[in-house]
């Protein structure tokens, strides 16, 4: 009976749970209703209409949804709008009040008439949708600034859940605010999709980014609608990437190659893209957004000034003949003293930073004006600032749609307005992470909000310059992580030398000219190999072969031990040739030295370089000598070579086989010879005998006659 009862008393208390924890006062309840709100319910901000009231008779117009997830009907719901007359004090303030999820904290005026809502029953799974009306007057507000606001559901008066968010009330000043300007910087950079530029596709993945919903695709629907003030930063390989693909194009698979069409879409995108960016700044990172850091801690300090001349050349070629190299955005926003060195001595004059990289030299309670001077070893540098949170604000967020971000740009630019100790407007710039997934929606969204606040005042990142009063900054702050996020010496020291073979080509052809794996090698130090190394080395074992093979097209010929070249006697010319593939005049010195000196000796000067032409083979004539009395088999290195005495190729052994003589064969010999001229005389001497002896015969035969 003692068990019978316990277990109906169980039933009972869970049957009667529901009950129990919507009872108004019960004390009980509170822990329950708490788990319910974590768990039990939705509520979802759709729009806030105005963005900004400005009168106090605006009517404020909040809509969304409260979706039931407890998994059971429920009735007795009511959606309440929560407010503070009192406005928050300054931008700490503000994330504070964002990040806390408790309900215990709501702010604490419940507004009533329109400011409220009674929902029907609300079966499980369901979806209601509501509308809160209010205006300034109602919520008590009465001065310029940013107020907290949340929209509850309450369930019998008992908060479940809420979603906050900032009302913004901006009514004329007596002290007029500051238009600070704003600068939007929206990156389009992706990683390679080749090795060389007539390889095969690594992968197909432009493809799906340019199609449809693709992260490509979305950024040319944003550049349709921005402003000419936004500045746009690409990545010059990611523009020759689509161009290739508009012309046809093949992808490695596993089994070999697949052949694809020219694509329709890479043909559009890269149209759109010229067409919505004619009027707009547009900026080319250095080619393949090269890991600048990384190339100037492992001594590889050339590809940077390269990559900065063929970025520039690529996006004016293909997109915009105004595109700009005079602003870098370095990986992750970060750099130090080196990278910035390095930069700077490629005609970089604008630096893109992450705030942590700069930050100011105290701890400040305003927001920095985004615009600092730094010295490089080339001179002063500008380095522009990305405000963190208004960057996060363009990039989606789990769970915040865009009436919440917008919100919330518009609340916080306000604050920084509003900031004490503001003589003059301040520079903000805006920077979302440089391999976003945008939405197009809060792009479009945020970037239009920044054009209509009246305390903003968008501009191009070029035109931000430091004022005389800016802040002072700490300094470039570089952290050992940031050290260990780059390009590894392991990773990176293949690449310097492929880098060193590829530019030998170029420095033998008679008409100089950039190697043809400028963009390839420059593609293996893209920083987007920082987080894929293993890609990256698959990109660089492809790129060596190619490399190799293009060396392998000028060729030392019958350099094989089976095939000796022959020195007849002490002395002699040995002729050696050289088969230039390539298809284009070539220039080359060749360097002969010979590996057994006490055997053999060279003796060749080459005042002037070879030229051979495009599928033609060279030779120069060698003067080699034996050593006396010797005879047999000796080897020379043979070496190709740059006009500046670079070694072009591996350098490559012939056999040299010698006839010379002793002493005593000289002596044979030299007997010999004199035998067989005494021989020649005596037979010369005869014959001459015999012709006088025949002319007497037939002088005295004539006689008698």
């Amino acid at each position: 009976m003692i068990r019978k009862a316990t277990l109906l008393a169980a039933l009972s208390a869970a049957l009667l749970a529901p009950l129990v924890a919507v009872t108004p006062g019960s004390a009980a309840a509170k822990p329950a209703l708490t788990t319910v709100q974590r768990q039990g319910y939705t509520v979802t901000i759709s729009s806030i209409t105005p963005e900004a009231p400005r009168n106090l008779t605006d009517e404020i117009k909040i809509t969304g949804t409260v979706r039931n997830d407890t998994g059971a009907p429920v009735t007795g719901l009511q959606v309440r709008l929560r407010y503070s007359n009192q406005r928050l004090t300054d931008r700490a303030a503000m994330a504070a009040y964002q990040n806390d999820q408790s309900t215990q904290t709501l702010p604490e005026n419940v507004s009533t008439r329109n400011s409220y809502m009674d929902l029907e029953p609300l079966a499980a799974g369901g979806t209601a949708q509501w509308t809160i009306t209010a205006t300034p007057v109602q919520l008590g507000l009465s001065q310029f600034g940013v107020y907290p606001i949340a929209v509850d559901v309450a369930q019998y008066s008992v908060p479940q859940a809420a979603q906050r968010t900032f009302l913004t009330y901006a009514p004329a000043t007596p002290q007029k605010l500051p238009r600070n300007k704003i600068a939007i910087a929206l990156p389009v950079i992706d990683q390679p999709h080749r090795a060389t530029d007539d390889a095969a596709f690594v992968d197909d993945k432009l493809s799906q980014s340019l199609a449809g919903r693709g992260r490509l695709a979305d950024l040319a629907r944003i550049a349709q609608s921005a402003p000419s003030t936004v500045t746009w930063v690409f990545d010059p390989a990611l523009l020759d990437d689509v161009n290739r693909m508009s012309k046809g194009y093949s992808v490695k698979t596993k089994d070999g190659e697949e052949k694809k069409p020219a694509s329709a879409e890479a043909a559009q995108w890269l149209t759109t893209m010229r067409s919505a960016l004619a009027a707009s700044p547009v900026v080319a990172t250095p080619y393949a957004d090269p890991d600048v850091a990384a190339l100037a801690h492992q001594g590889l300090d050339t590809q940077t000034q390269r990559a900065v001349e063929l970025g520039g050349q690529t996006a004016r070629t293909l997109l915009n003949r105004n595109a700009k190299t005079n602003l870098a955005w370095p990986a992750d926003g970060v750099l130090d003293p080196d990278a910035l060195d390095l930069l700077s001595v490629s005609d970089v004059d604008t630096v893109l930073l992450n705030a942590t990289n700069l930050p100011p030299q105290q701890a400040l309670l305003t927001t920095p004006d985004a615009a600092a001077t730094l010295d490089s070893v080339n001179g002063p540098v500008t380095a522009l600032v990305a405000d963190a949170e208004l960057s996060r604000l363009f990039e989606p967020g789990t769970g915040t749609s865009v009436a919440l971000s917008t919100q919330r740009f518009v609340a916080e630019t306000a604050m920084i307005a509003s900031e004490p100790g503001q003589v003059t407007p301040r520079s903000l710039v805006i920077a979302p992470s440089r391999r976003w997934n945008p939405n197009p929606a809060l792009v479009t969204a945020l970037v239009k909000a920044a054009g209509r606040l009246p305390w903003l005042q968008p501009a191009t990142l070029e035109s931000l310059k430091p004022a005389k009063t800016s802040t002072p900054r700490a300094g470039l702050t570089y952290t050992d992580q940031d050290r260990k996020e780059e390009l590894s010496r392991k990773y990176l020291d293949p690449v310097k030398d492929i880098w060193s073979k590829s530019q030998l080509t170029s420095l033998i052809m008679q008409q100089k000219t950039q190697s043809r794996f400028d963009a390839a090698v420059l593609r293996l130090t893209s920083s987007a190999w920082r987080n894929s190394t293993r890609a990256g080395r698959s990109v660089t074992n492809e790129v060596k072969k190619a490399v190799d093979g293009r060396l392998a097209e000028i060729k030392i010929t019958g350099a094989s031990p089976d095939s000796p070249k022959t020195l007849a006697g002490s002395n002699g010319v040995v002729p050696i040739s050289v088969k230039n593939e390539l298809g284009v005049p070539i220039e080359l010195y060749i360097d002969i030295k010979s590996d057994n000196p006490e055997l053999l000796t060279v003796n060749f000067a080459q005042p002037e370089p070879l030229t051979i032409g495009g599928g033609q083979s060279g030779t120069v004539q060698v003067q080699m000598n034996a050593a006396p009395d010797t005879s047999g088999d000796a080897t020379v290195t043979v070496q190709l070579k740059t006009a500046d005495g670079q070694p072009y190729g591996k350098p490559q052994r012939l056999t040299i086989r010698t006839t010379g003589y002793t002493g005593i064969a000289l002596v044979i010999v030299g007997a010999a010879l004199t035998v067989m001229l005494a021989a020649v005389v005596t037979r010369l001497l005869r014959r001459r005998s015999q012709r006088k002896l025949a002319r007497a015969a037939k002088n005295r035969e004539s006689e008698t006659v």
